[in-house]
């Protein structure tokens, strides 16, 4: 039986919610962003994400990604009317999970971090400035990543993988964080960064975290569907 339009955009956001909630809270309980906390982060959001897309992933696609979205629209794998109410439905839910952080934590833990809004890596974090193409090349690539193992295991129903695709998914999560997390905060995701910039009102740098994870999750979209997906006859 089909899965209601609704239904599906009911998890979407859940998995959104969920990931802003403990992602982005992970950084405000470690109190820091530098590079010896990034291990809980990365794990956090990794874990967060694989649990989701373990439970919800037979209802709407485990997606939770604007660019995961985008990519399986460009690919044919998702109807545009559906990729709408995907793209509503995890945008709210990282708005959602911003406000639920914001509401637990007092502003004097949050305003700090931005709510651990993603932002490029300055000469304090790493002796060097991020500059915005660098930011949008590495977005990418980890975006590519990403929704290319999301193909590999949860879209193609041939993946080698397919009944573990949420601890796949999550574990590429985690090791992009570990790359590119003092870099660009490895966002990968338009709702990671949505919601916690919209809430603390940072917006520095916004476009790289649109322009970033859709170029990557349409190149690797593309590439897996039509070099490695099995077209049905």
């Amino acid at each position: 039986m089909a899965v209601a339009a609704w239904r599906k955009g009911i998890a979407e956001f859940i998995g959104a919610f969920t990931l802003i909630f403990i992602g982005a809270g992970a950084i405000l309980t470690a109190g820091s962003t530098s590079t010896s906390d990034l291990l809980l982060v990365a794990l956090a959001h990794g874990l967060a994400i694989g649990v989701m897309v373990s439970a919800l992933a037979h209802v709407s696609g485990g997606h939770f990604n604007p660019a995961v979205t985008f990519g399986a629209l460009v690919s044919r794998q998702i109807s545009p009317r559906l990729a709408v109410v995907y793209w509503v439905a995890q945008l709210l839910g990282g708005l959602g999970g911003a406000l639920a952080l914001a509401g637990v934590f007092p502003a004097s833990i949050w305003q700090p971090y931005h709510l651990g809004t993603p932002t490029l890596g300055n000469t304090v974090s790493l002796g060097w400035d991020v500059g915005i193409g660098t930011g949008i090349l590495v977005e990418a690539i980890l975006t590519f990543f990403l929704v290319f193992v999301i193909f590999g295991t949860g879209i193609d129903p041939k993946g080698s993988f397919n009944a573990v695709g949420g601890l796949a998914i999550g574990l590429t999560i985690s090791i992009d964080i570990m790359m590119g997390g003092p870099l660009t905060g490895a966002a990968m995701n338009p709702a990671r960064w949505f919601g916690p910039a919209v809430v603390s009102g940072f917006f520095d740098n916004w476009y790289v975290y649109w322009i970033g994870p859709f170029i990557g999750g349409a190149f690797a979209a593309l590439l897996y569907a039509n070099v490695f997906l099995e077209k049905s006859r």
